[in-house]
C-alpha cells in the first residue's frame, strides 16, 4: 500500500530541534487522519520523531532511508 502525503515538510539542512518544530507546526494545519511527509538529513531525526510521536500520539506510518536522508510519514491522530 502506498501512502500519499497530504502535505510535505522539507527539513533538509536543518538540525534539532527545527525538524520537530516544523513538523509540529505543519501538523496543526492537518485534519485528523491526514498524513504529513517530513524529510530530514539530521542524524537525530529518527530518534526525535519517535520520541515526539510517542508524546503527541501521532502515528508514524513509515521511516525510509536513502543515504543520509530520512523520510517520515506521520498520520495525525487527533
Amino acid at each position: 500500500m502506498t501512502v500519499v502525503a497530504d502535505t510535505k515538510v522539507d527539513c533538509l539542512g536543518l538540525f534539532c530541534p527545527m525538524p520537530i518544530l516544523k513538523t509540529r507546526e505543519a501538523m496543526k494545519t492537518l485534519r485528523t487522519g491526514q498524513v504529513l511527509e517530513m524529510t530530514s538529513d539530521d542524524p537525530a531525526s529518527e530518534a526525535d520523531m519517535k520520541s515526539w510521536s510517542a508524546k503527541t500520539g501521532h502515528e508514524i506510518l513509515a521511516i525510509e532511508r536513502d543515504g543520509p536522508i530520512s523520510r517520515f510519514l506521520v498520520r495525525k491522530t487527533r
